[in-house]
């Protein structure tokens, strides 16, 4: 995982001599496209090899929501941490999970980043810097204040991200963990992904009309901030000042982006014919495609031509296609395995 983790940190944006953020080079802007497609064709290859009934875990794709995970990742650290949630997909692969173990993990296979038996919903790359996602709404915001907590009490530098739905911030945990952070100065970032909905409920039925998200993290006296969630530049710049705040012991803060999901809430397939959005909704969000609009500036600025983009998809897709290749041709696990990696291993009581 070094390669990975040397180019998440030359992404990062340089400092202008007047001290703020020089205009990101073309090199960045095509790292992060990179890393919009590689989301969105591994998606798409759920997609593709899901009907096969070889995996036997439910999805929740963040097709329409690659830009968030992209423009945040790219401004980390490798020492920094990410945790998230079932729609923990694009997170893991902005952070440089391992695309083979992410899709064995999928097939149930003993190469799997879980060894099989976790699933979707239980991704985790340490070495790449992606400490675990879980599937209870809000479960993982806990965690990531602890794991926050003893970076502060350990004198490391990391920062902590935590990855989360806009429902999220309903549940009492995200209220008391960011009570707790910054109380503490906690060095964590709460990224609050914004795509409308809990699972059929939009926020109408959710929240009082006129609630703003952010507005939930402000009571606890967070700094917090609302952006474009579909353009990974915007993305980066408001989460750059986050972590930097959070490296200097400053406290955490609270990022929330509005974006989109494109495929039903739990499966592979569109569902927009079931009553709880629109059809026209949905096409008004898929005018503004992270992946597509991002491509047009590209060309748009002269930053790159159709030939070297066409040449980094067809990259992007050898590199999917191969990760599928490896995952339906590994071995499950041994029966041995059952029982291996369940509980914590038992330790001798303190004296």
């Amino acid at each position: 995982m070094g390669g990975a983790y040397t180019i998440m940190a030359a992404m990062t944006l340089p400092a202008s001599t007047s001290g703020r953020p020089a205009a990101p080079t073309a090199e960045r802007l095509l790292a992060l496209f990179r890393t919009m497609v590689k989301i969105r064709r591994v998606e798409e290859k759920i997609v593709e090899l899901y009907p096969s009934q070889q995996m036997r875990c439910p999805v929740h794709l963040s097709i329409g929501q690659e830009a968030a995970a992209a423009g945040v990742c790219s401004e980390l650290r490798p020492e920094d941490w990410v945790m998230s949630s079932h729609r923990s997909h694009g997170h893991y692969v902005a952070r440089g999970g391992d695309l083979k173990a992410m899709l064995a993990e999928l097939y149930g296979k003993a190469t799997g980043c879980c060894g099989g038996k976790g699933g979707s919903m239980h991704f985790i790359d340490q070495q790449a810097g992606f400490l675990g996602a879980t599937p209870i709404v809000g479960s993982t915001i806990a965690i990531a204040t602890g794991a926050a907590f003893g970076s502060q009490l350990k004198g490391e530098k990391r920062v902590v991200v935590a990855f989360f739905g806009e429902a999220a911030t309903e549940e009492g945990v995200f209220h008391e963990a960011a009570n707790f952070a910054a109380l503490r100065k906690l060095p964590i970032v709460f990224v609050c992904e914004n795509n409308l909905y809990s699972v059929y409920s939009p926020m109408s039925v959710r929240q009082p009309e006129g609630l703003a998200v952010v507005e939930a993290a402000r009571a606890h006296g967070i700094e917090a901030h609302a952006g474009d969630g579909n353009d990974p530049v915007a993305v980066a710049a408001l989460t750059r000042p986050a972590l930097e705040k959070a490296r200097a012991g400053g406290g955490p803060s609270f990022l929330e982006f509005k974006t989109y999901r494109w495929r039903e809430h739990c499966g592979t397939s569109f569902d927009n014919d079931i009553g709880y959005r629109t059809e026209a909704e949905f096409q008004e969000w898929r005018k503004r495609c992270p992946v597509e609009t991002f491509r047009a500036r590209l060309l748009r600025e002269a930053l790159a031509d159709e030939t070297e983009l066409a040449r980094l998809e067809a990259e992007v897709q050898a590199e999917v296609h191969e990760a599928a290749r490896f995952a339906i041709e590994s071995p499950y696990p041994a029966a041995s395995e059952l029982m291996t990696d369940v509980y914590s291993p038992a330790k001798e009581p303190r004296a």
